[in-house]
This record gives C-alpha cells, sequence and structure tokens, in this order.
C-alpha cells in the first residue's frame, strides 16, 4: 500500500507540474503577443514609421525562423510545391494582419487596439458557420453577445469624454478579419510539417505582403518617385534602417518567434479548451503594460470589459475542457 500511494502521489505531482509547465508556455506566448502594440508605440515615439517596424520584423522573423529550422528541426521533410504555395498564401493574412493593426495603433490606444483585434474569436464563430452550414448553438451566440458588449466596454464608448478615432476602429477590425482569416488558413495547411517549418514558410508569405506595404508607403516614394496610393500613408523619408538593431528585433521576437514556440509546446499539454482560455490573458496583459509603460488611460469600466470577454472565451471553451478531463 505504501509503495502504490507513493507510486501514484509520484504520478499525480508529474502529471501536475506537465500541466503547469502547459500552462505557462501558452501563458507566456499570449503574453508576448500582447507586448507588440506598446512596443509599436514606443518606435513611433522615436520616429520610426509603420513600414520600417514591419519590414524589419518580418525579415527579422524569416531571418531568425530558419536558422531555427536548421538547428532544431532535424526532420527531413520535403514540401510539394502545392504545398509551398499553399503555406504562402496562408502567410498573407500574418503580414496583413501586422500591418492593419500596427496602422491602427497610430490613431488609438494600444490598450483598445487589442481589445478590437480580439473580436477575431466572434469572427472565427461566424467562418465556421459558414463552413459547416449549421446555426451556432445558444452558448455560441452568448457568447458573441457578451464579447460585442465586453468591446463596448473596453473599448470605452460609454465614456462621455472619451473619443474614437474611426480611422484607428476601422484598421483594428480589419486586423480582426485578417487575423481570422491567417488562424483559419494555419489549421488546415501542410499540418503535418513540423511547427517551425511551417512558420518560417508562412512568414516569407508575409514578407511579400509587408515589403509591397514598405514599397507603397515610403520606399517606392522616396527612393524612385513612384506614388501609387493616398497621401496620408505616404512618408517620403529614407528607410531607416536602425530599426533592424533596435525595435525591428525586439517585436519580431516578441511576436514571430516566442509566441510560436511557446503555443505549440503548451497547447498539446493543455488541450485546445483550456489553451484558449488561458491565451485570453494576452488581453488583461496588454492592457497592463499600456498601461504602466505608456500611461495610458485605462478605466475601471474597461477592465469589467475585459472581464466580461475573457467570461466569453471560457463559455466558448468549457465543453472541450470537460471532455478532455473525462
Amino acid at each position: 500500500m505504501i509503495n502504490q500511494s507513493g507510486s501514484l502521489e509520484i504520478h499525480d505531482s508529474s502529471r501536475f507540474n506537465n500541466l503547469l509547465s502547459g500552462v505557462l508556455f501558452v501563458a507566456l506566448g499570449s503574453s508576448s503577443y500582447g507586448m507588440l502594440s506598446t512596443f509599436v508605440k514606443l518606435a513611433y515615439r522615436q520616429n520610426f514609421t509603420t513600414a520600417e517596424v514591419t519590414v524589419s520584423q518580418v525579415i527579422w522573423g524569416a531571418l531568425i525562423l530558419t536558422i531555427m529550422n536548421g538547428l532544431f528541426n532535424k526532420t527531413a521533410e520535403k514540401l510539394t510545391t502545392t504545398e509551398v504555395r499553399q503555406l504562402m498564401i496562408a502567410g498573407i493574412p500574418v503580414g496583413l494582419t501586422s500591418v492593419l493593426y500596427y496602422l491602427s495603433v497610430k490613431y488609438i490606444d494600444a490598450s483598445v487596439a487589442v481589445v478590437l483585434l480580439m473580436q477575431s474569436v466572434w469572427m472565427g464563430i461566424v467562418v465556421e458557420t459558414i463552413r459547416s452550414k449549421r446555426a451556432p448553438g445558444v452558448d455560441k451566440v452568448l457568447a458573441v453577445a457578451m464579447i460585442l458588449f465586453g468591446t463596448l466596454m473596453a473599448t470605452n464608448v460609454f465614456g462621455a469624454s472619451h473619443n474614437l478615432d474611426l480611422r484607428g476602429v476601422v484598421l483594428a477590425v480589419l486586423a480582426a478579419m485578417s487575423f481570422s482569416w491567417a488562424l483559419a488558413s494555419t489549421q488546415s495547411v501542410a499540418s503535418h510539417l513540423h511547427p517551425i517549418k511551417r512558420s518560417q514558410i508562412m512568414m516569407y508569405g508575409a514578407c511579400i505582403v509587408v515589403g509591397l506595404f514598405g514599397f507603397l508607403t515610403q520606399l517606392g516614394p522616396y527612393y524612385l518617385n513612384v506614388n501609387l496610393i493616398g497621401e496620408e500613408f505616404i512618408r517620403n523619408q529614407p528607410f531607416n534602417f536602425s530599426i533592424f538593431m533596435s525595435y525591428g528585433l525586439i517585436i519580431a521576437i516578441f511576436g514571430t518567434v516566442i509566441p510560436p514556440i511557446m503555443l505549440n509546446k503548451g497547447f498539446p499539454i493543455v488541450g485546445v479548451g483550456l489553451g484558449s482560455i488561458i491565451s485570453a490573458v494576452e488581453l488583461p496583459f496588454a492592457m497592463t503594460i499600456s498601461f504602466l509603460v505608456l500611461n495610458e488611460s485605462v478605466v475601471s469600466t474597461q477592465w469589467l470589459g475585459a472581464m466580461v470577454i475573457i467570461m466569453a472565451i471560457v463559455l466558448l471553451n468549457y465543453k472541450l475542457i470537460l471532455r478532455s478531463d473525462c
């Protein structure tokens, strides 16, 4: 009995430690995402442009992921031309999300931008409904209603003196739509490949989108006198390459390298249901960082709104948690 009891205690302790490590991995990955908008705001304060931030991020990201794939991915994976093309296409919304999200924080607070980006949760439900051609359950409808109500609170639209720049709101919502597209794409394309390899090829696709954005908004207008878009988005100035050794590298590490590694390590341990709930820590973490570092005003109504959104995410995933416990 003593041996059996001791063995049981060791087994339970090992299981608990494994679960705890999974929780920490997911929390670290999500928190890393939550820091991006604050870093971008800080880069803007140093007069770096959106093109400089995004171009340096994806170039660093592609380089680091290529090196990591060579060092840590020892499997002899062969990709077909079709798979490479599909992965690069799947990388398009990844790059587009960065462009739209980083543009949005030029006009609205980082704490508000991350709330609007979280609209990708209910947008994902809409995509799922269209694909399956089945009406969502009551729990999903209720969760969507909670997310929308929580968003109204978290963006402080009820504040009498609060004024949201419509440009930032539209850009952040478009970023959420793009992020939903990215999530839908990454779940179905070449899932048999090593996560680092998939991320590497997708980042090449993101480079194309971001490179085009950089050319249209800064490189083309300044170096070639090519003006193809509205003046509001053009920065007719030389590209500041010092971004590569400052915020570009930082944003690449926290936005391109750490999150996929941490989430890919954590989700298999904790499961999709619990993992999705833990990943919601990105929202309050981003709001806290923007409050502490950027001195943005975050009132109690916004914190309550963030909690409502997190409760909605719990409602969406509780069945997966119960199923995994059974």
